[in-house]
């Protein structure tokens, strides 16, 4: 330095701002806020600061940096910045604590987000939306076989049943995807009963005719699971599942007959979902559904 230099004991707001490299707007928000106390002003009636001031400015603009919340700055203040949290872990060390614990989180999600993106690019971004335990059921198919309804549809049950309830259905789409006969039988009664809207009585002959057709369908399709060997296939999947996730003594059975044990955090129970997954179901729709249902316990064995 020059020696005919001489510093500024005080220096106006613009320069302290310049020189702890922050603006005039945030120091006077600072002041609003208690975080930095308010200099003694000039003649002109504004604010000079000092070397105090400057140093807390620079703390300030370091640890404000560093992600700490203005008010957790202001807090540390408070509790004195000598102690370097010897408070009780209010000062200066327990909040970096809390902000470590808070970043490591972040990471921790930023990661996960990434892995998931990663997914999508590498799978699809319909098929990458489900999980690994699903996607792993239609490895193999050939490209193009599944269709985006049928993705749609994993997606709504891995949200109800979770990843092994999507896993087992995954097995109907396997059989459409590589059985021509069978998607397009599949598509022919999915026609049929979408044409039984709200101008169809739930009495018309029609309805009990879609609901036979379905019936018919879905024994069809349960017979060629059972000749490929795919419900074998199933049945490894309940207990890769189970292996991965233990079923406890409080875990019980739900409606879907798979036990809270084999329930992934999140996903929803069947009554749950019923009242908040909307369905566009007119009265002779719903009523086909139901005989459906009758048919299917007729052919279940007595118990």
């Amino acid at each position: 330095m020059h020696s005919s230099f001489t510093p500024p004991r005080q220096v106006k707001i613009g320069d302290a701002a310049a020189f702890a490299g922050s603006t005039p707007r945030a120091i006077r928000h600072y002041h609003e806020i208690g975080l930095l106390p308010e200099p003694e002003r000039g003649g002109d009636g504004r604010r000079r600061y000092g070397y105090e001031d400057m140093i807390r400015l620079l703390w300030i603009r370091k640890m404000a940096g560093a992600g700490i919340a203005l008010e957790d700055i202001r807090d540390a203040f408070t509790t004195g910045m000598a102690s370097a949290g010897a408070d009780g872990g209010d000062g200066v060390a327990g909040i970096l604590e809390r902000l470590e614990r808070t970043l490591a989180e972040q990471e921790a999600e930023l990661r996960r987000q990434r892995t998931a993106v990663q997914r999508m690019r590498a799978e699809g971004s319909r098929l990458g939306l489900l999980s690994d335990f699903v996607t792993d059921r239609l490895k193999g198919l050939p490209d193009g076989s599944l269709r985006q309804a049928d993705l749609d549809s994993l997606l709504v049950t891995e949200r109800i049943f979770g990843p092994l309830g999507a896993a087992v259905q995954a097995t109907r789409f396997i059989v459409l995807a590589t059985h021509p006969g069978l998607r397009a039988e599949s598509d022919r009664v999915d026609a049929a009963e979408e044409a039984l809207d709200d101008s169809v009585a739930v009495d018309d002959p029609r309805v009990a005719r879609v609901a036979a057709e379905r019936h018919a369908f879905e024994r069809a399709l349960q017979a060629v699971i059972q000749e490929t060997g795919l419900n074998e296939d199933d049945n490894a999947l309940f207990d890769a599942w189970d292996a991965a996730h233990p079923e406890t003594a409080e875990d019980g059975d739900d409606e879907a007959g798979l036990g809270s044990g084999r329930r992934e955090a999140g996903c929803m129970s069947v009554v749950e979902a019923a009242g908040k997954m909307p369905y566009d179901f007119s009265p002779a729709r719903l009523r086909c559904e139901e005989l459906v249902v009758e048919l299917s316990a007729r052919d279940s064995p007595a118990t």
